[in-house]
């Protein structure tokens, strides 16, 4: 089965959130220079491309991103395809067919995901409570934050930690279609971590993914 890499490149001079550390990777040992062995140096937020939140990023009493359990990084998931969408509303996708899918990625863009840091979609304040009802436990989308640029009371990010939902952002679905897959989605197991950059894939289930539409 088909493979898809829904992960940013982790690269120089990529975006990252205004005032956050830039990304730097610097060879400190080269084979080319004598030495017997490559090694590089790098600098980056927890948060960097595509990345996952602990609920403590937001809330000092929540779970840190070494104590989220392990099957909340793998299982089904949905892709749901709302291209071009300012406001992902609970109307835009209640049509949806969630099956008992525990993990929903949103695709608004045809473009690499989290590369812009200006006018990407809104998150309507009803998603959170909805997809909780459906028995969601993890919600990706291809934008930065589910919270807008300039908010400091992060509603969005504390409605999806009330209903115990983690938040993966900054995905690349471009080269996906709507559908059922299986998502592999582990962040590092940093110890007391905020979050961490994860390297998010696809499975492709083809007919059985057809199936379940």
């Amino acid at each position: 089965m088909k493979m898809i890499d829904i992960s940013q490149p982790l690269q120089a001079e990529m975006n990252v959130w205004p005032g956050d550390t830039p990304f730097t990777y610097e060879p400190m040992m080269k084979t080319s220079d004598g030495d017997s062995v490559n090694v590089a140096k790098m600098t980056m937020s927890t948060h960097t491309g595509t990345h996952m939140d602990a609920p403590f990023h937001v809330n000092g009493k929540e779970r840190k991103i070494d104590e989220l359990p392990l099957d909340f990084f793998n299982g089904e998931a949905v892709v749901i395809d709302i291209t071009d969408a300012k406001t992902i509303t609970v109307d835009s996708i209640q049509s949806i067919p969630f099956k008992g899918v525990k993990k929903v990625l949103f695709k608004t863009t045809t473009s690499h995901g989290g590369h812009t840091y200006e006018g990407y979609p809104e998150i309507d304040p009803g998603i959170p409570p909805f997809l909780q009802q459906a028995g969601v436990h993890l919600i990706g989308v291809d934008f930065p934050s589910v919270d807008r640029l300039t908010s400091k009371e992060l509603p969005i990010h504390h409605a999806l930690n009330k209903a115990e939902i983690l938040i993966v952002e900054g995905l690349d679905l471009s080269k996906v279609k709507q559908g059922f897959y299986e998502l592999y989605c582990f962040p590092l197991p940093l110890a007391d971590g905020d979050g961490s950059p994860v390297r998010a894939v696809l499975k492709d289930l083809g007919e059985a993914g057809e199936d379940k539409k």
